[in-house]
């Protein structure tokens, strides 16, 4: 049902190139033109590919290519030299394309691979390669979940998981020298982030092998795994945990302890950073796909805010609170009746949610997607600099479900009434389905089918939170609906706290002072989000302005089709084409805007 839907707006767009451009010698001298300089276009799409999946392969892995499996990126300054010539020449191919002579969608697809590649020349260019964390998250904690990232199956299987578990010290030095470089020029992550993050490494320094992340493998092997191969994998498993992987993590431990700590910079914003207004502005252009000023960005937060506001003020009313609004965030955050008592507790109030949303998509969707999901913890080693919630997405091909984390550290700090939120954002109708459709969209360019543009993603997001209201979860809970504007609200002050951070010198607690007054958020939650914000400049700025865009569409596509707004097909419509840049989405919806009303006479 998604390729019949992709194949429609192919057929869409064909017909629009008009009935005379299939008459005549002429059109037909030009149409051979048009498959020539298309059959460029997807010969550079399939060779950038073969060459993307060499380059990375962890990435190979996750998109279901397994030529690679064994191996692990390699990051030296010659390697990424050289990727960056690669992505030059490759851009300037693409030039000699003629854009003119290509088909509507093959305009997009040649648009959109040009934006990647700016922003991947933009990127080396600007040094983005010498900060390889957040405050949250970081190559090593991606690194943590490669058991989970695998496919093991099979005795090749084990044997190239432990091929990568030995090339991890490799692969830590590599990325250690890329951190110093950074360090020498003032690229780095800020050094009011960084309190505790050491926790996210010395987790996986581990006396036991047995007690590491990559041992559960070897301690249950699948009946696909020979008993008489078991002994020899589970041995050079431990040789490998004990020899590389606690090794690697150690001398990444004293790196960060010894060096990078002491060397971080004391600056916050990105602005301050070497080129830092400009490194800013690439990162609103690569996050946003706007061409949007930081100036232009704090003004619409601060309407956003004002706006929002409002609609606060009128749910604590209706609950008939004694008090001012700090007041009522003051009994938010303490009230027990507002927190888990237990992590399980937590996680199956989590299940009930995504369960009841589960059986509101098919009013909302026609097209839903193969792939199930679950809802699991994030884990203990990152939990506590962690945010509230995430999703995390399979291995193409593998036998693993989404998974929906849901942070159960601290659960004074993660309150009931903003689950509903979380749920809809990460789960369903947010992450999971918006990602797990898009795997299934055959048609499209691998470099389109598993790319993922944060304004389209996270603005989608977003706006599930808000289709809650049309699923009935928030109904008769007026906390619940609180707990939705909170989220909200913490979006729109995303608008102006980055921008206030990383153009406007304001300091962290100014920030941390401007969400926590503004948002039920509880204090360490706000505070672990400004450090995230911090740490990776421009990546807030995409869910409130992603979601005020696809807001804008539906508004003008129920104005101007009435009764005729299917909102099924509008959604449809929206996630029919993968993740794609802010105007083409609006291209999409403007195009079937126009079929629809034709449609119907």
């Amino acid at each position: 049902m998604k390729r019949s839907l992709a194949l429609l707006f192919t057929l869409f767009a064909f017909a629009n190139v008009g009935a005379a451009a299939f008459s005549g010698t002429a059109t037909a001298e030009a149409a051979v033109a048009t498959n020539d300089e298309a059959a460029k276009l997807h010969a550079l799409f399939d060779r950038t590919w073969e060459a993307q999946l060499r380059e990375d392969p962890l990435y190979a892995t996750s998109v279901g290519r397994h030529d690679y499996d064994n191996l692990l990126p390699s990051v030296t300054p010659a390697d990424l030299e050289r990727s960056y010539e690669r992505t030059k020449s490759t851009l300037a191919e693409l030039k000699s394309i003629d854009r003119t002579k290509l088909s509507p969608v093959d305009v997009v697809n040649y648009d959109m691979f040009k934006r990647q590649l700016d922003l991947a020349i933009g990127n080396y260019e600007l040094g983005d390669y010498q900060i390889p964390f957040t405050a949250d998250s970081g190559f090593h904690t991606e690194f943590a979940r490669l058991s989970a990232d695998m496919t093991l199956a099979t005795v090749k299987d084990y044997e190239n998981y432990i091929a990568r578990i030995n090339a991890w010290p490799r692969y830590v030095r590599e990325q250690i020298a890329l951190m110093r470089m950074g360090i020498k020029r003032g690229m780095t992550v800020p050094r009011a982030t960084l309190d505790g993050y050491d926790g996210t490494i010395s987790a996986h320094v581990v006396d036991d092998p047995s007690k590491s992340v990559f041992w559960p493998p070897f301690a249950n092997f699948p009946p696909t795994v020979p008993a008489s191969e078991q002994e020899r994998l589970r041995a050079a498993g431990r040789a490998a945990i004990a020899n590389s992987a606690v090794p690697g993590y150690r001398e990444l431990l004293a790196f960060f302890n010894n060096e990078y700590l002491p060397g971080a910079r004391t600056t916050l914003g990105a602005s301050e950073m070497p080129n830092g207004r400009a490194y800013y502005q690439h990162k609103i252009r690569e996050f946003t796909t706007l061409d949007l000023t930081p100036e232009e960005i704090h003004k619409t937060g601060l309407a956003e805010v004002a706006r929002i506001s409002a609609e606060m003020d009128a749910v604590m009313k209706s609950v008939h609170f004694q008090g001012d609004f700090a007041a009522f965030l003051q009994f938010l955050r303490t009230d027990p009746r507002f927190y888990a008592k237990t992590p399980e507790e937590l996680l199956a109030r989590a299940s009930r949610i995504a369960k009841r949303m589960d059986g509101k998509l098919p009013s909302l969707f026609k097209t839903l997607p193969r792939l199930p999901y679950t809802v699991e913890p994030v884990p203990d080693s990152i939990a506590p600099k962690y945010t509230s919630g995430r999703y995390v997405g399979p291995a193409q091909g593998s036998t693993m479900p989404g998974i929906y984390w849901v942070n159960t550290y601290k659960l004074e700090s993660r309150p009931l009434y903003n689950l509903v939120s979380l749920t809809l954002h990460e789960a369903v109708p947010g992450h999971h389905l918006q990602i797990a459709l898009s795997r299934e969209l055959g048609d499209l360019p691998n470099f389109r089918r598993f790319s993922y543009i944060s304004a389209f993603g996270e603005g989608w997001g977003l706006y599930s939170e808000y289709l809650g209201i049309e699923a009935g979860l928030y109904d008769n809970d007026p906390y619940l609906n609180f707990g939705r504007l909170t989220w909200e609200m913490w979006r729109a002050c995303r608008l102006v706290v980055d921008t206030g951070i990383h153009s406007m010198k304001w300091t962290r607690q100014q920030a941390i002072d401007y969400m926590a007054t503004r948002t039920a958020l509880p204090l360490h939650e706000v505070e672990t989000e400004v450090d995230r914000y911090i740490s990776w400049p421009g990546q807030a700025l995409a869910y409130k302005l992603g979601e005020l865009k696809i807001k804008e569409l539906r508004k003008r596509a129920e104005t101007t089709l009435g009764t005729r707004f299917d909102v099924r097909e509008f959604h449809d419509v929206v996630l029919g084409s993968g993740s794609v840049p802010l105007n083409v989405l609006e291209e999409n919806v403007d195009r079937w805007i126009v079929a629809r009303k034709g449609a119907s006479g």
